[in-house]
C-alpha cells in the first residue's frame, strides 16, 4: 500500500519541471489563474497546501474552505491581501518570496529615477510623434543627480538596495524607518524623521510594505511638505499613497513629478487621472517583471509549499511559531 500523499490545490500557472516538482511530493489539484472565486473555494475542500499569487485575497472564506489547510504559500514579496493574524490563530502557515525581488526592484526603482529626472519618456514620444522632425519645441531640459538628495521611506532589504545603487551617481542620501541606527549591513546613510525627510529630499522613494501605519502614510499633508521641485517614487503598494491628494498636489504643481508602479486599484479604471497626467510615469506593477525573477519567483513559492507539507522548515514563512 502506498504512502499517501498530501493535496495540494495549485492556482498559479507553473513551468513544467516546477509543477512535476509539486506532482512527485502531493496529489495536486490545479485551478486555473483567473477562475472565479467559487471555483477555487471548491478545489480547497480537501487542500493541505495552497499556492497561489498574492493578489487573491486569502481571508476566513479560503480558511474556512478548506479546514486541513496547513501553508498558503504566496508567490509575491507582498502579503497585505492575505490574513496572516487568522491564518496563525488556525496554525496555518504563511509563505512568500522575499529576497528574490530585492535587486529587480532596486534597479526598476533607479531606471524610474532617470526617466523622470531626465525626461526620458517625454522625449522619446517628441521624436516618435514626429515633433523633434518638425524642428517643435523639445520637451524642458531634466536635473543632474549629482549633489541631489534620496530620500529613502522604508530602509529595509529593497531600500538598501536603492540607496546603495544611487550613492554612484553622487546622491545624498537619507533614510526613514522605525529604527534611528541603520542595520550593519546598510550603506552609509542618515536617518531623518518623516516631515524633515519629505523636506530636505529631492526625491522621496517608497520601501514599505502595507499595513495600518502606512495606509496614504502619503497624504495632502506629506506632500505639502515636498519642495515644488520633488519627485516622488512608489514600488512599494499604491495604497501607501492617497491618491486623490497626489492628483492634487500634481495639478497644482505642489511637486514635479511621480512614477508609480502600484496603484490603489490595479488594473486602474479607465478615466483615473494618474495614467494621464503629463507628470507622472505609471506602469503595470512591474518592478518584479524579468524571467529570472518570475522564475526565482516560482521557486521558491513551489519550495516554501513542499517544506511545510513534507514537515521541513520552509525558507520564507511569515509565521514560523506555526510551526514549532
Amino acid at each position: 500500500m502506498g504512502t499517501v500523499r498530501p493535496k495540494a490545490c495549485i492556482h498559479l500557472p507553473l513551468a513544467k519541471d516546477l509543477a512535476a516538482r509539486v506532482d512527485a511530493v502531493c496529489e495536486a489539484r490545479h485551478v486555473a489563474f483567473g477562475a472565479p472565486r467559487e471555483q477555487l473555494l471548491a478545489g480547497l475542500a480537501d487542500a493541505e497546501g495552497l499556492l497561489l499569487s498574492n493578489q487573491v485575497c486569502v481571508d476566513g472564506s479560503i480558511y474556512d474552505a478548506a479546514p486541513r489547510l496547513r501553508v498558503v504559500s504566496g508567490f509575491g514579496v507582498g502579503y497585505d491581501r492575505f490574513d496572516v493574524e487568522e491564518a496563525t490563530r488556525r496554525g496555518i502557515a504563511v509563505c512568500n518570496t522575499p529576497e528574490v525581488v530585492t535587486v529587480p526592484v532596486a534597479d526598476f526603482t533607479i531606471g524610474l529615477i532617470l526617466a523622470l529626472t531626465r525626461h526620458l519618456f517625454q522625449n522619446e514620444t517628441y521624436v516618435r510623434s514626429g515633433g523633434w522632425a518638425r524642428r517643435e519645441r523639445p520637451p524642458g531640459y531634466g536635473v543632474d543627480l549629482g549633489g541631489k538628495t534620496l530620500g529613502v521611506i522604508g530602509f529595509g532589504r529593497i531600500g538598501k538596495e536603492v540607496t546603495r545603487r544611487a550613492q554612484p551617481f553622487g546622491m545624498r542620501t537619507v533614510f526613514n524607518d522605525l529604527f534611528q541606527e541603520p542595520p550593519a549591513d546598510a550603506p552609509k546613510s542618515s536617518y531623518r524623521p518623516l516631515d524633515t525627510l519629505l523636506g530636505e529630499a529631492d526625491i522621496v522613494t517608497l520601501h514599505v510594505d502595507l499595513n495600518p501605519t502606512s495606509h496614504h502614510l502619503i497624504g495632502t499633508r506629506e506632500l505639502g511638505l515636498m519642495n515644488a521641485t520633488a519627485y516622488l517614487i512608489n514600488t512599494s503598494r499604491g495604497p501607501v499613497v492617497d491618491h486623490p491628494a497626489l492628483v492634487a498636489a500634481l495639478r497644482e504643481g505642489a511637486i514635479a513629478g511621480a512614477a508609480l508602479d502600484v496603484l490603489e486599484k490595479e488594473p486602474p479604471d479607465p478615466d483615473e487621472p494618474l495614467v494621464t497626467l503629463p507628470n507622472v510615469l505609471t506602469f503595470p506593477h512591474i518592478g518584479t517583471a524579468t524571467r529570472e525573477t518570475r522564475r526565482a519567483m516560482a521557486e521558491l513559492s513551489v519550495n516554501n509549499l513542499l517544506a511545510v507539507l513534507q514537515g521541513e522548515p520552509p525558507p520564507a514563512c511569515l509565521n514560523p511559531e506555526v510551526l514549532a
